[in-house]
Order: structure tokens, then sequence, then C-alpha cells
């Protein structure tokens, strides 16, 4: 069958319900004990958390997952890397590994976003769902701060650049990962260009997350760096404001989970913060 041919086919089976999500490619299921998932961001894979699991796999059970089009998993030619779509596969990977009891959520940047709407759907098979670095952007007419509106804005043209440019991205990509000391912590290439234009238009531009956030039963804790560039101030107040929702400000920290980061990430996995606790700055 030619392409276009699967693509009509693919996109009748979604209409009527029938199309199985993919399975995604567990990199890391080790250890014992409550089940703690971790979902990495854009542009990234599970490689995102290397300095959180050896913290954790003594005493929990350590889920590390490729999101749908990056890292090795699938990277299905009909995919629109939609929200729902990651979702759909996130769910049913979980569901293939037989988690027994409760689990913990923990996503960073678009995993964040994800896991907020996981969260949201599934409230049962979770006990805590940790946000890290979110990447919360409002429409720019609801911020009624004109500096404020005006950086929302400015993310948004970034990102159309990031999109027009594939060259200068990648370029730019390889360049940057260099410099990193989490190998492979950022990987722009053909095989996962498409996710990450689309997975930025559907996921992070067009976002959902207030309201998803708004709809989880479970308590939330938000973790973020100081310096974190990528994170817009208007976006992140409105969470830290909801009911049910903790705030961990990390000092000195940025957008990538370094040593100090993870450290603060693993504290909030052994011990949830109570949903009333102001907000607490930390120094990594």
């Amino acid at each position: 069958m030619a392409l276009g041919g699967i693509t009509r086919y693919m996109g009748f089976l979604d209409i009527l319900g029938l199309a199985r999500a993919p399975l995604l490619h567990v990199a890391v299921d080790e250890g014992t004990g409550p089940a703690v998932v971790l979902l990495h961001g854009i542009a990234s894979s599970s490689v995102t958390f290397d300095n959180v699991v050896p913290l954790i796999r003594d005493h929990h059970r350590v889920i590390a997952i490729d999101l749908l089009g990056f890292g090795e998993s699938p990277k299905p030619v009909t995919s629109n890397y939609t929200l729902e779509e990651h979702v759909a596969a996130l769910k049913r990977t979980l569901r293939s590994l037989g988690i027994k009891g409760r689990a913990t959520l923990v996503g960073h940047s678009l995993g964040a976003l994800i896991s907020a709407r996981y969260a949201a759907q599934n409230t049962p098979s979770l006990s805590h769902l940790i946000l890290v670095a979110p990447p919360v952007y409002l429409p720019g007419e609801t911020v009624l701060d004109p500096i404020e509106r005006i950086k929302m804005d400015a993310y948004r043209r970034l990102y159309d650049y990031v999109r027009s440019n594939r060259a200068f991205t990648q370029a730019s990509a390889r360049a940057l990962a260099k410099l990193l000391p989490i190998k492979n912590a950022i990987e722009v290439n053909s095989g996962n260009w498409r996710a990450i234009v689309l997975s930025l238009q559907k996921c992070i531009e067009s976002q959902t997350t207030v309201t998803d956030i708004a709809q989880v039963k479970v308590q939330v804790d938000l973790i973020y760096g100081t310096r974190d560039v990528f994170l817009p101030p208007a976006g992140l107040r409105v969470i830290e404001r909801m009911r049910g929702v903790a705030t961990t400000r990390v000092d000195g920290q940025d957008h990538l989970i370094r040593p100090g980061l993870a450290k603060e990430i693993v504290r909030l996995i052994d011990n949830p913060s109570p949903p009333t606790r102001p907000i607490r700055l930390v120094n990594a």
C-alpha cells in the first residue's frame, strides 16, 4: 500500500477508534518498590534523567520512557504528535508494564505537559505528579502585564524561527549538545525533526496545561530552576496559585536536570509536599 493509502487507512481507523497507540521504548525499568515513571522533554530522550535514576533505584521501581517520536520510540509517519497521541502511547505502554499500585509520574518540559494531561485523565493510577520546568504559555491577550505579554510573544516568534530554519536549528543543537554534561541531552536530527516540529506546535504552543492541572486529583509538585530561560513567569504564576500545587524553586539551576535539581526532584519523590505549602526556594 502506498504511503498516501496508509495515511488514509490509518485516518479511517482513527475515526472508528480502532487504531492502536504504539508501544513506547522503555529505556529503564529497574529497582523495586513504588513505581516512579520519568518522561523527558522535547528534542531529548530518557537520558534527561541520568542524574535522577541512580538516586532512587534502590527503593523504587524506576521507569524511564522515550516519548513518541524521540529516542528509540516509534516515529509513525501517520502521527500528528498531538497531546492526545502522546498520552495514548504512554497509557498503552504503562498498561503493558504491569505496574502494581499507584505510581509517581515525573515529567520534564514537554513531558510535564503530557504528564499533566495523563494525570487529569488517569488519576486512579497515580499517587503523585511532579512537573519539572513545564513551559506554560498563555494566550497573549490573557497576559495583562505588557512586558510579560511581549516576552510571551517572543517565545512564539522564536519557535517560528526554529521550525522555519531546520539547518540552523540542527547545527545549533549539535553545538550545544557538545557543551552539556549529559550525553545526548539534546538531539535534533532527521529522525526526530517531524516529532519536534509537530509536538512544539500541538503540545507546547497550543496547550491546555492549566485546565489539565485543574482536573488532577492527586498532589502536584511544581519544581524549576531560577535560571531557566524557557519558562514564562506569567504561566508559572498561574500554576503556582492553583489549589493542590506546591512549588519548589531551585536557586541557580537551569532547564537541564543537573545534580542539584535532580537532588530536589528525588526529595519530592520521596516526600511529596503538602498542597498548602508556600513557595519554597532552595539552594542546589
